[in-house]
């Protein structure tokens, strides 16, 4: 029996750890994970004052005691980003031992201030070497969430309707880390045997999660007040932001209107370029849009807006910051009308 060896990456640190738990016990099986299962953190690279991978490399060529297979897990590898701290495992994975199942897991140890990308080179060295490397996160896109949900409502062995699916996508928003353990909670409750409704779901969702900072944004320049209003308390409570993240949120988008405003940009690749907005021109699009739809007075009367909700909550104003934030995205949305 050859190797196994994947590779695991990913955003979320709870859908991260989950798919690691699941892939071990999956190479563990029957067998004993007190013998057969060896996993080493952060911690376990410190040899003397510096971080190195060789006690990975050594765990994953020591044959199997008591066992017919290993399974060694290289939790935290973040802190090792170029193919030179990287270079031992490399080589390893050229020819990794039979008897051992090799995990890797590129996530940030708590020593590491800040990680680096996934290199190219552990990447493609794992799939070299007939091995997975495995996206644990929720994929970018409307499309991408959707087929993801799927899959997690499939393999909790449930049924729901569209209407149920689209209640969970609006009330979980960016916090859909939540989804597995909302699924697991809804087989338990239901089982498998029926199809699932919006007002089933609803009493298992808990509090609604965080959205993504351009729904306030569209909200506000659809100039629907109550959207508006309803993004802004999911950022501020259940996406934990604080009440100047936000209005950095909402400034860096007015900010773009006002450099487009006169600017002559007269379609997204031109505002886009403006903008020094790479990849997709869509979001300039929009701001192209937005402009001509409010016009220069409007422009600069949102930066007023904006300038004063800065002093108020900085104390200028008695007003406490969420309400600070209220009015300011309430006047900004009417703007917008």
């Amino acid at each position: 029996m050859s190797a196994t060896v994947v590779l695991l990456h990913g955003g979320d640190d709870v859908l991260l750890s989950t798919a690691v738990r699941e892939r071990v016990a999956g190479l563990v099986g029957d067998g004993d994970r007190e013998l057969m299962v060896s996993e080493l953190t952060e911690a376990a690279y410190l040899v003397g004052e510096e971080y190195e991978i060789a006690p990975l490399v050594d765990a994953a060529q020591t044959p199997p005691f008591l066992t017919p297979r290993r399974v060694v897990v290289g939790r935290e590898l973040g802190r090792f980003s170029n193919a030179e701290s990287l270079g031992p495992l490399l080589g390893y994975l050229k020819n990794p031992l039979d008897t051992t199942d090799l995990v890797l897991v590129w996530e940030k140890g708590p020593a590491l201030q800040r990680m680096a990308a996934l290199p190219k080179s552990l990447s493609s060295a794992v799939a070299a070497a007939g091995g997975e490397v495995v996206g644990a996160g929720v994929p970018r896109g409307s499309d991408g969430v959707t087929q993801w949900m799927d899959g997690q409502i499939a393999t909790a062995g449930l049924r729901l309707r569209a209407g149920a699916k689209r209640l969970l996508a609006d009330r979980l928003g960016e916090d859909m880390s939540r989804l597995p353990s909302v699924l697991a909670t809804l087989a338990s409750a239901y089982g498998s045997d029926r199809t699932l409704e919006a007002d089933d779901v609803a009493p298992f969702i808990g509090e609604a999660g965080s959205v993504p900072p351009w729904e306030l944004t569209d909200a506000v320049a659809a100039g629907s007040i109550p959207d508006a209003l309803e993004k802004l308390h999911r950022m501020l409570h259940g996406g934990g932001r604080n009440e100047m993240q936000v209005l950095a949120t909402l400034y860096n988008h007015h900010a773009r209107l006002l450099r487009l405003d006169g600017s002559g940009a007269e379609d997204d690749k031109a505002a886009a370029q403006l903008l020094g907005i790479k990849g997709s021109t869509f979001p300039a699009l929009k701001a192209l849009r937005q402009v001509r739809k409010l016009g220069s007075k409007k422009v600069a009367r949102s930066i007023q807006l904006l300038a004063q909700a800065d002093l108020d909550l900085r104390g200028a104003t008695a007003m406490s910051p969420p309400m600070v934030l209220e009015v300011l995205v309430a006047r900004l949305a009417q703007l917008n009308r």
